[in-house]
């Protein structure tokens, strides 16, 4: 029998669960390749130590923007080096996978995510929406009556749904997520100080001390980046204040999302919503201060997932390890 694996497919980082074993992979959706022959130099951590630092001979990028496949091949040897790295199966015992999609995405992006999925080699997908995956992987009890908002900020897209009866009610998606996050952080030191820092650099501010709420200051950290103006390496300290500052722009149109969805959500689930409150999964529901702004701006208390970075991933899992139960959320291709 083939092994049964559920995959997060993220725009920042891949998950990987394995049927009786939960969890087996988390790695950055990060692939180095020759720039010439398309040859695969480095996969996941390795790959992302790469970015910015390569020479000219070699790329190093994600495969995957805003949540679906920008480049097809690339992603399909990435899958393919996952699953030959977690022992997923030969050829006789070809696994069947479950890939999560952002709701609403197009036929042909899905058919894409399919085609990269069978091309690594294994026997079936299926696919399942990524709200629907976070909501069962935070808690949420999707098969019933009672009306369940889920937000899940990723790397490269914001999912915000009402769930109820096993499916989604009112979705809408923004692409202002973790990657768009780190992008204001490098416009605005760029902006305030003619600073140019690196992606990793952002990133690594936003972890750190980022903030965006005036009650959570996460105090300065020391970063490097380049003068604009001489050219030359420059020291900065920057302050948790000045990351709420940069990231305030994009935080709103997050909030606005979430004020759309609840704006189209029917009166019998919006009961539901404002008495059991909002679930925030994903790697940008631990900004500091995020559920408290959210909380504030809406007037309905808010909770983050216990594992918001694993939930969609979780949430997959589950779907593999009762099938019966929740199975109806997935369509299925077989090669």
């Amino acid at each position: 029998m083939g092994k049964k694996i559920g995959i997060d497919l993220g725009t920042a980082n891949t998950l990987m669960y394995m049927g009786g074993k939960g969890i087996i992979l988390r790695a950055p959706s990060v692939v180095a390749v020759e720039s010439h022959s398309r040859k695969v130099v480095a996969v996941g951590g390795e790959a992302k130590r790469m970015i910015g630092k390569t020479p000219g001979s070699i790329i190093a990028y994600r495969p995957l923007k805003g949540g679906v496949i920008a480049d097809f091949e690339v992603t399909s040897m990435m899958i393919h080096h996952f699953l030959r790295k977690i022992d997923a199966g030969g050829f006789f015992n070809r696994p069947s996978v479950i890939v999560c999609m952002p709701y609403g995405v197009t036929e042909v992006e899905k058919r894409a995510v399919e085609d990269a999925t069978l091309e690594a080699g294994v026997k079936s997908v299926s696919l399942i929406e990524e709200p629907i995956a976070a909501a069962i992987g935070s808690g949420l009890r999707v098969s019933g009556s009672r009306g369940s908002m889920i937000v899940d900020i990723g790397g490269g897209t914001t999912e915000v749904a009402v769930v109820s009866l096993g499916g989604i009610v009112v979705s809408h998606s923004t692409k202002v997520a973790g990657d768009e996050l780190d992008n204001a952080i490098i416009q605005y030191m760029r902006e305030k100080y003619n600073v140019l820092i690196g992606e990793g650099t952002a990133e690594i501010l936003k972890k750190r001390i980022g903030s965006v709420h005036p009650s959570v200051n996460r105090g300065a950290l020391k970063v490097y980046g380049r003068n604009l103006r001489s050219g030359l390496g420059a020291e900065l300290t920057v302050t948790s204040g000045e990351i709420r500052e940069a990231l305030s722009e994009r935080v709103e149109q997050i909030i606005e999302t979430i004020k759309d969805t609840l704006e189209d959500t029917p009166p019998e689930l919006s009961a539901d919503i404002y008495d059991f409150g909002i679930m925030m999964a994903g790697g940008g529901a631990m900004l500091g201060g995020l559920p408290l702004l959210i909380s504030e701006r809406t007037g309905i208390r808010v909770t983050v997932a216990k594992s918001p970075l694993e939930s969609v991933c979780l949430g997959i899992g589950r779907v593999i390890e009762s099938p019966g139960g929740i199975g109806s959320v997935l369509r299925q291709r077989t090669r």
